[in-house]
C-alpha cells in the first residue's frame, strides 16, 4: 500500500512541477547551473566507461569467434549492436542513476533538512516547479551524452580489436556498416528521452518528500537509486517490446 500511495504522490508531484513554469533571468541561471551539474560534470565518467566497455565487448566477441569460417567483421557488427541498442541507452542510464540520481536526491534532500524548501513555500514560490522543472529541462540534453557514449563505445571496440590483433581496421569498419538499420538509432534515442525524464523526477521525488536528518538523506539517495534503476529496467523491457517487435 505504501508503494501505491507513493506512485499516486509521484503523479501529483508531476502535475505541480509543470504548473506555473518559471520565467526570466532566474530560470536561465538555474538552468545553466543544472546543465553544468547534471550534464557536463557527467561527461568524464560517460567517456571512460563507454570507451572501455566497447573494448571489452569487442574482445569478448573476438574470443568467441573460434570457428575460422566466421568472418572477422562480426566483431564490429556485434560491438555496434551491443553499444547502440543496449549499453549506451540503458546500462549507462543505470550508471547515471547512481551519479546524477544520487546528486539530485541529496541536493534536494539537504534543502529539505535545512528548511530551505519551507522558506521557498513561505515566499510563495512553487518549490516543486522551481527545484525540479529545470532538472527535467537540463536532462533533455541527455541524448547528447548518449550519442557521445555510442561513438566512444565503437571507438573503444575498434581500439581493442586492432591493438589486440583480433581484426583489421577494414574488417571492423565493414562490421559497423553491414546491415545498419537507422531506426535503431531512433529507438535508442526514444528510450534515452524516457530514461532522462525518469532520472530527473524519481530522485527528485525521494529528495523532496524525505523526512528526518542527514542520515535520512543518505537513505533517500539509496532508495532513489534502487527505484530509478528498477523503473529503467522495466521501461526498457516495455519500450523494446513496443518499438522493436
Amino acid at each position: 500500500m505504501k508503494h501505491i500511495r507513493n506512485i499516486g504522490k509521484y503523479f501529483i508531484m508531476l502535475r505541480k512541477v509543470f504548473s506555473n513554469p518559471p520565467r526570466g533571468c532566474d530560470f536561465r541561471e538555474v538552468l545553466v547551473k543544472e546543465i553544468d551539474d547534471l550534464i557536463l560534470n557527467s561527461m568524464g565518467i560517460v567517456a571512460f566507461v563507454s570507451f572501455f566497455v566497447g573494448g571489452v565487448v569487442s574482445i569478448q566477441t573476438a574470443l568467441n569467434l573460434t570457428n575460422p569460417i566466421l568472418p572477422k567483421f562480426l566483431i564490429g557488427f556485434a560491438t555496434r549492436q551491443s553499444i547502440i541498442l543496449e549499453f549506451s541507452p540503458t546500462f549507462l542510464s543505470i550508471i547515471m542513476a547512481g551519479k546524477v540520481g544520487s546528486f539530485i536526491t541529496s541536493s534536494i534532500g539537504t534543502m529539505r533538512v535545512t528548511e530551505q524548501i519551507d522558506a521557498l513555500e513561505v515566499m510563495g514560490v512553487n518549490s516543486l516547479n522551481y527545484l525540479i522543472f529545470p532538472k527535467i529541462i537540463a536532462l533533455m540534453l541527455y541524448p547528447f551524452i548518449i550519442a557521445i557514449s555510442m561513438f566512444l563505445g565503437v571507438v573503444g571496440g575498434w581500439t581493442a580489436a586492432v591493438m589486440g590483433g583480433f581484426a583489421t581496421t577494414t574488417d571492423y569498419i565493414q562490421g559497423i556498416q553491414i546491415d545498419f538499420i537507422p531506426y535503431h538509432i531512433a529507438y535508442a534515442f526514444i528510450k534515452t528521452c524516457v530514461f532522462a525524464f525518469i532520472l530527473a523526477t524519481i530522485p527528485s521525488f525521494h529528495g523532496y518528500y524525505m523526512r528526518g536528518g542527514a542520515l535520512e538523506v543518505g537513505k533517500a539517495s539509496t532508495t532513489a537509486f534502487v527505484w530509478t534503476s528498477v523503473t529503467i529496467i522495466v521501461l526498457n523491457y516495455i519500450l523494446t517490446q513496443m518499438l522493436l517487435s
